[in-house]
């Protein structure tokens, strides 16, 4: 008997190698999956201008961009913006600026597919060989009300499912991926026991699940086995002794610091 709905997860059409250099854009769940991708020593960058949410402002990150590497995720939070009254320009972060001044407003499904047509382009562009994955957060935005934040994500699916249609109809040599973090939430781990105490954010144990999914779904065999070398090593390495003088502990180390330098060796792009 099962006792749950596992989410199905297609196979992309590329695998993520050790250490590799990948790009995070998007809302604070790609901060949390970019720190584990650092954690886990692959040469991520997240969110370098801070945290994005909406479709426009991912496509402004992007616009400052200029060295792209083979693996952008792009995550997606909310179709809603914010509108500078006296110019008209949407903002990407308020600043602390009173909110009289902006308007919100909320992206159309053709609004969102315009700026995300307009970031793959981009990111072609850059980089002939760019790998795009896009996700939708399962992060719920309580301010919007729970059913105005069903539509949000709703809006955000319906645009996704568009640009891969309209991508696979115009450009049949280039496609984007979608992982389904928002789907594995709701309707694989859907208990109030997956969701942090605000009852709004994942649990540290769903993000360890979202996690595993994604390694399954995107790493090579070879980052595989690197992650199984690499994780008993951080391990030794986050180890707070209760003696740090001890010859034991130096030993510990010593033998600790020669293992890093064979993985050193192993993987090129490895840096402590």
């Amino acid at each position: 008997m099962e006792f749950r709905t596992v989410v199905d997860i297609p196979k992309p059409s590329f695998q993520i190698e050790p250490c590799e250099e990948v790009l995070f854009v998007g809302s604070c769940f790609a901060d949390n999956i970019g720190q584990r991708f650092k954690d886990d020593k692959f040469r991520a960058t997240v969110n370098p201008f801070g945290v994005m949410y909406n479709p426009a402002s991912v496509f402004h990150t992007i616009q400052r961009i200029t060295d792209v590497p083979r693996v952008v995720f792009l995550t997606l939070g909310t179709n809603h913006i914010y509108r500078l009254k006296e110019t008209g320009e949407i903002v990407d972060n308020c600043e602390k600026r009173p909110q009289r001044l902006f308007q919100e407003e909320e992206l159309t499904v053709e609004e969102c597919v315009d700026y995300l047509r307009q970031v793959v382009e981009l990111l072609k562009e850059r980089n002939s060989d760019v790998q795009v994955v896009l996700t939708v957060s399962p992060i719920r935005y309580q301010k919007y009300g729970f059913h105005g934040s069903q539509l949000s994500k709703a809006t955000l699916l319906l645009a996704i499912k568009e640009l891969q249609r309209q991508l696979s109809l115009f450009n049949s040599q280039f496609s984007i991926s979608y992982f389904p973090a928002y789907e594995i939430i709701n309707d694989e781990l859907r208990d109030y026991r997956f969701y942090a105490a605000d009852m709004l954010h994942p649990s540290q144990q769903a993000v360890d699940y979202i996690w595993e999914r994604l390694s399954e779904t995107y790493f090579s065999d070879a980052t595989k086995q690197f992650l199984a070398e690499w994780h008993p090593l951080k391990q030794a390495l986050n180890h707070q002794p209760f003696h740090p003088d001890s010859e034991e502990y130096k030993a510990f180390m010593d033998k600790t610091m020669l293992k890093v330098e064979e993985i050193k060796k192993k993987y090129r792009n490895f840096v402590l």
